[in-house]
């Protein structure tokens, strides 16, 4: 009886990349505080120590675990109970799920099996990565009607305005690059990106797509709820929004959530177009001639993992850069001119493929 392979890392998957990617949510949270405070010229969590060792302020990402465990968690008195409670794992749950179809590397051959590099395959691709992120809202909306309060119940229909605004935006920006692979299974999107123009420039989607790549990557930071558009949590004005009656882990799950969903996004830019796993110049068959299956593999898997934390870091970046927007700025960016150009980028884009084709 042979091993079994397909099952053995299918269970691998499951478990690990969450793991992974739950695990990650502390680091980059020290990561952001750390960027912010040298962007703004000061000196960042640097106050938890271990024998007067800080650790470069890693320690604190110890010190807000332990603060998230061990805060009082209470319910208000007002709100629907059952609904509060289940919000903060329906946003989790769904940014986890969001991920799922998402290559890390190309198909790992292990004898004569083929193992695909993510959670699971789907039929219909990346339209069930949009599906998942969708369903990030409802979390969101759950807790700002269920905690009985007017500034969280403000925050989750200004949520409810911004998805409205910016996913239709965001689904049609991705269109184009769907058009113009022909596909919508994300590993034969990153395939199609392995080749170069002219034999020096690594023919990634941003090339056929340099429009669609700008507005997808506005209406990301509008749907991942990140400055300049965070207005569900608007702290200036609703205290601190959908999440102003949640503490200790349900309020961590939340915070956990917004940074899954970050990661799923950079995920899915590094996908659709920066050539996903694909690393420049090297096709998989000639690396797996050279190095082998499983190296291969840890490769892909690091050029992937460092094109991801490139645009985490650009979300860090631009949160402690830019103001926020204002409502109406925020919606006429995103009616009057991201929807606009989108449905131009999907004309053009399908009348150069109707040329070509």
């Amino acid at each position: 009886m042979g091993f079994p392979v397909e099952p053995v890392a299918m269970v691998a998957k499951v478990v690990i990349i969450p793991v992974i990617l739950m695990t990650s949510v502390p680091l980059w949270v020290w990561v952001e505080r750390r960027g912010s405070a040298f962007i703004q010229d000061r000196l960042g969590p640097n106050r938890a120590s271990i024998c007067g060792f800080t650790f470069f302020g890693l320690l604190h990402m110890v010190a807000d675990a332990i603060k998230a465990f061990t805060k009082e968690s209470f319910v208000p008195s007002q709100a629907h109970r059952f609904y509060y409670l289940i919000a903060p794992g329906v946003a989790l749950v769904s940014a986890l799920m969001a991920f799922a179809v998402i290559p890390i590397s190309d198909d790992l051959m292990v004898g004569t099996h083929r193992i695909p590099m993510s959670i699971a395959q789907v039929d219909g691709g990346l339209v069930y990565v949009f599906a998942m992120a969708s369903l990030g809202v409802l979390g969101i909306i759950l807790a700002g009607w269920a905690a009985g309060s007017k500034y969280p119940l403000l925050g989750a229909l200004r949520t409810a305005g911004q998805m409205l605004s910016y996913e239709v935006s965001l689904g049609l920006a991705a269109l184009g690059a769907f058009l113009a692979f022909g596909t919508l299974d994300p590993n034969e999107i990153v395939r199609a990106q392995g080749g170069t123009l002219a034999g020096v420039v690594p023919l990634w989607g941003i090339l056929v797509q340099p429009l669609g790549f700008i507005l997808f990557l506005v209406a990301g930071f509008a749907e991942c709820n990140r400055l300049p558009f965070d207005l569900p949590e608007g702290e200036s004005e609703l205290v601190a929004g959908y999440h102003t009656e949640y503490s200790g882990m349900k309020f961590a799950m939340f915070y956990m959530s917004e940074y899954i969903a970050m990661i799923t996004f950079a995920s899915l830019v590094v996908t659709l177009f920066f050539g996903g796993w694909q690393v420049p110049w090297v096709s998989t068959i000639r690396m797996v001639s050279v190095i082998g299956p499983l190296s291969a593999m840890v490769v892909q898997i690091g050029a992937f993992a460092v094109k991801v934390a490139f645009f985490v870091w650009l979300f860090i970046w631009v949160r402690w850069t830019l103001p926020r927007f204002r409502y109406d700025q925020l919606m006429r960016l995103g009616w009057m001119v991201i929807l606009p150009l989108s449905l131009a980028n999907i004309a053009v884009t399908a009348f150069v493929m109707a040329l070509v084709g």
